[in-house]
């Protein structure tokens, strides 16, 4: 365990993951489609997980899965996932799609009980309950736009689309937590950019366009930062438990902030700000919660109390 440097990884992919979604934000006001960008994020990404897992000795590992159908469903739910994000982030401001997309744990916490049978209690059902009214806080400007002008109507469907983005990411948190019973992660991670990949390329006759040189550099770098990043995130959770590492996915909220003002000059709203922020104490509570309960669990199977 070491976890100085798990920190540092996670607050690395944290940074990866906002940089690649300025990236894509930028290819996407150019015109390219969100099927197309998911192809180069997907795609771009496989060179470097192939040097990663040949580089820690997992290259046999991540190429084998014992459950192919669970890898396709995976990568089915995780792309759709992508494409609603992405043409979010074509639409919305980079803080804003951002802390909609906060929502996708909350939602997790409900899948689970739904599809996986795991137990809710009441703390993290009022915790997610916390959560998701910030999330409407951060959409009610937009759901009051129906009917408003082209702009205001386009901003709404912005907003719904990054809403059906983190449902999507989230169902597909669920499909992971049945993988991992039977998959190595390395292998999760590889596959899930192959079939996303080969999926992306069914929304060619939906319209994908010749990018221009400066689009298509943006779009490769994405991909490729995007496979560095899943790298960083995946090897920060071999340093130190989830409960440690996980909070700082908050950072990247700050990090929108910056560079939606400094690049995209994007002013977040005070309804973005203060729903962000009631959306990051609900996954903190829950996050500190479940660390409680970790260590809680741990005390039991040692057979000790909490007062040692």
């Amino acid at each position: 365990m070491n976890p100085s440097r798990a920190i540092g990884l996670k607050l690395t992919s944290v940074t990866l993951f906002v940089v690649m979604s300025a990236l894509i934000k930028a290819a996407s006001e150019q015109g390219v489609p969100p099927g197309e960008t998911v192809f180069f994020r997907s795609f771009f990404a496989l060179p470097v997980i192939l040097v990663w897992l040949v580089w820690t000795g997992q290259l046999g590992a991540g190429l084998r899965t014992k459950d192919p159908l669970g890898q396709f469903w995976r990568g089915l739910v995780g792309g759709t996932a992508m494409v609603l994000n992405f043409a979010a982030l074509g639409i919305l401001p980079l803080p804003e799609a951002t802390a909609i997309s906060y929502s996708s744990p909350l939602l997790v916490v409900i899948f689970a009980a739904m599809f996986l049978g795991e137990k809710v209690r009441l703390f993290r059902l009022s915790a997610v309950a916390l959560g998701l009214l910030g999330v409407l806080v951060v959409i009610s400007p937009r759901l009051s736009s129906f009917g408003a002008d082209a702009v205001d109507a386009r901003a709404t469907l912005g907003a719904v689309v990054a809403l059906g983005g983190a449902s999507c990411a989230a169902l597909a948190q669920v499909f992971v937590r049945k993988l991992v019973q039977t998959e190595r992660t390395s292998a999760i991670v590889f596959w899930f950019s192959v079939v996303a990949t080969v999926l992306s390329l069914f929304t060619i006759p939906f319209g994908w366009v010749m990018p221009s040189p400066g689009a298509a550099a943006m779009l490769i770098l994405a991909g490729l930062v995007g496979g560095l990043a899943q790298i960083c995130l995946t090897s920060a959770y071999r340093h130190a438990e989830a409960g440690l590492v996980a909070p700082f996915d908050y950072a990247s909220i700050l990090l929108a902030l910056v560079i939606g003002y400094f690049v995209f000059a994007e002013v977040p709203t005070p309804m973005v700000l203060i729903g962000a922020g009631l959306i990051i104490s609900a996954g903190v509570f829950i996050i500190w919660r479940e660390r409680q309960l970790g260590l809680e669990r741990g005390r039991a199977r040692k057979g000790i109390t909490p007062q040692g």
